[in-house]
């Protein structure tokens, strides 16, 4: 009689050995996402999670086995606007007031010629 004690036993042998390749699969990509994410000086967090489903009947142990997983997903930037006072977005603050209003202004040929 062939007893089992080790978990990576009895993993093996789940759905015929098809399960650990899976298991296997699902934690190289999540390590590789997190990795990604993470970059070279970066933190990233996330899981892997076997669930073992028992069902005992009769002497018999019916074993189901699950997989999730939790990756860290493709995220966007955040831009900052400033809401003035109606209640608008605005790249500017709306209590500084604008240095030039109408833009630069243009260079005399006089103050040109200083900078030469």
């Amino acid at each position: 009689m062939k007893i089992i004690r080790e978990p990576q036993a009895l993993i093996g042998l789940l759905e015929n050995g098809e399960f650990a390749d899976a298991y296997r699969r699902e934690l190289t990509e999540t390590i590789a996402a997190l990795n990604e994410t993470a970059g070279p000086r970066g933190k990233a967090t996330g899981h892997v999670t076997l669930k073992l489903e028992i069902k005992v009947e009769n002497g018999m142990a019916q074993i189901t086995p699950a997989l999730s997983s939790k990756r860290p997903k493709e995220g966007h930037g955040s831009s900052l606007l400033w809401i003035t006072d109606d209640g608008e977005l605005s790249t500017e603050h709306p209590r500084q007031h604008d240095m030039f209003p109408s833009g630069p202004r243009p260079v005399s040929s006089a103050q040109s010629a200083v900078g030469e």
